[in-house]
């Protein structure tokens, strides 16, 4: 520990109990390798990989699904889908901190850190910042900025860099940010990593947050900006009510690195009333945290019958202070794990999905100094735990042997597997009865989907569901466009699509974001959503595509876009237009266009 902070070290003890130290993440679902990660005195190995799987669900800041967001695990990139669901299944990992990284335009970079565990796949719900710009500064002059929530930043005068040339910047600083409240609900879903950094010894800790933020800089023109080599901008970090009272006076100031997915000790802020200030040498996510030692805990939750229950919400909070707690997510075993203060009395809570109000298991345990295992917590029969059975089967009723059931309880989702018979059979902790459960069967081999098929549950137990068959909603999301007779050709899940409904236009756009090298096949078109529907006519506004030099082309004769089908919000819309395009100026270069799509609404 840094010696500037040893008059606080008698503290350290006490704010286990009193602040938010608990850190029980989804994206800490290890238990083993624990030589080099919990013990102060020997550096972790950030080099050594291992094979991991990852999977979860990633939504907005309103809870909604986020689809085609880029993620990023190890060495494998892949995209979101339709649920906001993603799987990377045995790629190489740092073993120690292996990194989960959403990138999703408009939004802050998700990020989670785990430790793998063999034979363990981590499971996560990740929740994304809007990238929100907060205000804006002349370079030359510098500048406050300040939100809302207490957040504020000042910037000096002159102090501005391009992030990629590291030239003086003198232009307008668009300045996004948002502050990260360490005692929200959904702190572990929002904020990055897992709460582990590196002090400036190299030793990894647990980090106890009084308050985050996330910073991001750019031009007129949208280029990255930093802080110059040399210069400081001031931090000040409101503290949060409930932590005041325990908040040092000192506090070690930790910089988030993307790369490794830790954090890392880098200043220090001094307490200023009901807030942190500090200086900063540049900008990412940035932490007041109160670095300890830990222990590493796991368990496995199932049903009476020994089966797991997966993808439940457990939650961990100190036994003094049940307030400061953090949450985590079973996996498809019903396996959980992660890092908790040691030496301290803490109360485990198991929650069902969609409902936090009143948990259907708890336990008290406590911590020494030696890793612990809870083995396996069985959720009373007394608990509202419903098994659910069923097949699904293809357009030809065969057995689905390469799909999977998707359930929807109110704003969340869920994914279970498929035997190789097309059956599935989970067990879920319901939030009340009678309650409503929406499944989904979807068949990838075939690209189709059952429609929406409701199932109320009156009584706990077992609930057969029957058979769903995965047909009739064609999943196939297509752009296929000729330029002058040379044909392209974008699909999903190969290739990312985009799509918004505006207030007037419809705009969509696709590419293979995920091929190397990237961008190779790229298109976009807009067109009028005026009174639309299959067989509707619609005005082409505009096409792009990275085989068409020009920038700005321009239709001779208006195109139209026909129609051919207009589903709800989750279904899809397709159509088809022919026309010509004329590049600019002086050359006036003539584009013969034609285009067939199919692309899922995403609004």
């Amino acid at each position: 520990m840094n010696t500037k902070f040893s008059i606080a070290k008698k503290m350290h003890r006490l704010l286990f109990f009193i602040a938010t130290a608990v850190i029980f993440l989804s994206c800490q679902k290890t238990i083993g390798n624990l030589d080099t990660i919990n013990n102060s005195t020997i550096l972790p190995d950030l080099v050594s990989t291992t094979s991991s799987s990852a999977s979860g669900f990633v939504t907005d800041e309103n809870e909604a699904p986020v689809k085609n967001a880029i993620v990023q695990v190890g060495n494998f990139t892949t995209s979101t889908d339709k649920y906001g669901f993603f799987e990377a299944k045995n790629v190489q990992v740092v073993r120690t901190a292996a990194v989960v990284s959403i990138t999703k335009a408009g939004y802050f970079k998700g990020i989670k850190t785990y430790i793998v565990t063999a034979n363990k796949a981590a499971f996560f719900r990740i929740k994304l910042i809007p990238k929100t710009t907060a205000g804006s500064f002349n370079a030359t002059s510098g500048g406050v900025v300040t939100i809302p929530s207490g957040l504020i930043i000042n910037f000096p005068a002159s102090a501005i860099v391009n992030a990629n040339t590291n030239a003086a910047y003198t232009g307008t600083v668009n300045v996004a940010a948002f502050y990260i409240n360490p005692t929200a609900v959904d702190i572990d879903r929002i904020m990055p990593g897992d709460l582990r950094g590196l002090n400036t010894a190299g030793e990894m800790k647990l980090l106890t947050s009084f308050g985050m933020a996330a910073v991001e800089l750019t031009g007129a023109a949208g280029e990255q900006l930093q802080i110059a080599t040399g210069k400081k901008a001031g931090l000040t970090m409101p503290i949060p009510t409930s932590l005041s009272a325990s908040a040092l006076n000192t506090i070690p100031l930790w910089s988030f690195n993307e790369t490794n997915g830790l954090w890392k000790e880098e200043g220090i802020a001094t307490k200023t009333g009901n807030t942190y200030v500090g200086e900063v040498s540049h900008f990412s996510f940035w932490n007041c945290d109160v670095p300890n030692n830990f222990v590493q805990f796991n368990c496995t939750v199932v049903n009476t019958a020994g089966q797991p229950i997966p993808n439940v919400q457990v939650k961990i909070s100190v036994v003094s202070t049940p307030h400061n707690a953090a949450y985590g997510y079973t996996d498809s075993s019903g396996y959980v794990g992660g890092a908790v203060p040691n030496n301290a009395q803490l109360l485990l809570s198991v929650y069902p999905n969609n409902c936090y109000t009143t948990p259907s298991y708890t336990q008290t345990f406590s911590t020494t100094n030696v890793n612990l295992s809870l083995g396996v917590i069985t959720i009373p029969t007394s608990t509202s735990i419903a098994t659910f059975t069923g097949t699904v089967t293809n357009c030809a009723s065969a057995a689905v042997t390469n799909g999977y059931i998707i359930l929807k309880e109110g704003n969340i989702f869920s994914r279970y597997s498929l035997n190789n018979l097309g059956a599935y059979s989970f067990s879920k902790i319901l939030c009340s009865l009678p309650q409503t459960i929406t499944f989904i069967g979807e068949d990838v081999t075939n690209a189709q989907q059952s429609p929406n098929v409701n199932y109320t549950v009156l009584n706990a137990g077992t609930n057969i569901v029957g058979n769903i068959q995965a047909c009739g909603v064609a999943t196939q999301q297509f752009i296929n466009y000729t330029i002058n007779g040379a044909a392209y050709t974008l699909t999903a899940p190969v290739d990312t699509f985009f799509y918004n409904n505006f207030q007037t236009a419809i705009s969509i756009e696709a590419s293979n974001l995920i091929t190397s090298p990237p961008n190779a096949t790229r298109a976009n078109f807009k067109f009028s959503n005026q009174s639309i529907a299959a067989s509707s006519s619609q005005n082409l506004q505009l096409f792009r595509a990275n085989q068409i030099p020009d920038s700005i082309t321009t239709m001779p004769t208006p195109i139209s876009v026909n129609i051919t089908e207009y589903g709800a919000v989750g279904q899809f819309v397709a159509g088809t237009f022919t026309g010509t395009l004329i590049g600019l100026p002086p050359a006036n270069t003539t584009y013969n266009v034609s285009c067939n799509f199919r692309v899922r609404r995403r609004n």
